[in-house]
């Protein structure tokens, strides 16, 4: 059921009203503080995550729920503190919102979503108080994946990026065949900067063709997972241990699987 303005506006106030119990009479909630929230807050955001790559339309608007509950928990925080209210992350939110779309309430012109991404940066190191350069806005504490395309999408808004986007895989053979020589020779350290920099280069032909890294490694965690239980459920059925299996055994359980897979396709 969709419901109209009045009755969203209607549902958030008895949530924020239903906090403001909380935080009084309940002893767990009243002795909150940003800090001890932080951890909760991402297992949240990477449960929802979860259900997003999931398509799980039913605990998406669950984990939704989980995760407004520590935005407005926060907020709730900053009002007891006297700094700010949800009243003030919003209107901040809505001002962003509105300055950095000029193509939409300004007389700025674009052609394409990389324009209006390369406008995004561009605003953003305008702003005041805002990033003082290009790549000081990409959290550090972001996961690396997510940071490298985080920090090459940035730097490609501003021009550091192939001319085309075919040129990429030129520099991740060179990559790949740097760390392949020298594998076995390499000391630790050297290893895992040239591995870094495989990744890296991987990565960043990714976000040339248009696929989340991310993403894309998570579907393949969770096919590997659906075709490695496969394995292990026939092993069993066969009173067998996978220890006691030889490899292309499991070969041929595993290419089961994707047969498996590709009927129910």
């Amino acid at each position: 059921m969709m419901h109209n303005r009045q009755e969203k506006l209607e549902a958030l106030g008895r949530v924020i009203d239903t906090l403001d119990i909380l935080r009084v009479k309940c002893p767990w909630d009243a002795k909150q503080t940003n800090e001890s929230l932080r951890p909760n807050t991402i297992e949240e955001v990477y449960e929802l995550c979860d259900a997003l790559i999931k398509e799980d339309d039913q605990n998406i608007r669950k984990e939704l729920g989980d995760v407004l509950l520590h935005v407005l928990f926060y907020a709730k925080i900053g009002e007891e503190k006297g700094e700010f209210d949800i009243t003030d992350v919003c209107d901040a939110l809505n001002t962003k919102l509105i300055y950095r779309h000029p193509h939409v309430f300004g007389s700025t012109h674009v052609d394409s979503t990389d324009d209006v991404l390369k406008n995004w940066e561009e605003l953003k190191l305008k702003e005041k108080g805002g990033n003082k350069t290009v790549l000081s806005g990409v959290p550090s504490a972001l996961p690396a994946m997510i940071k490298a395309e985080r920090i090459t999408e940035k730097a490609a808004n501003v021009g550091f990026d192939w001319q085309k986007r075919e040129d990429v895989w030129s520099k991740v053979s060179e990559e790949i065949a740097e760390f392949a020589e020298a594998a076995e020779s390499m000391g630790e350290k050297e290893r895992e900067a040239e591995m870094g920099d495989v990744l890296f280069a991987i990565i960043n032909a990714s976000r040339l063709y248009g696929i989340n890294s991310e993403n894309a490694l998570e579907k393949t965690n969770a096919k590997f997972i659906r075709r490695f239980n496969h394995i292990e459920r026939r092993a069993a059925e066969m009173g067998k241990h996978l220890k006691e299996m030889t490899l292309a055994e499991m070969d041929q359980l595993w290419d089961e699987a994707k047969s498996i897979e590709r009927e129910q396709a």
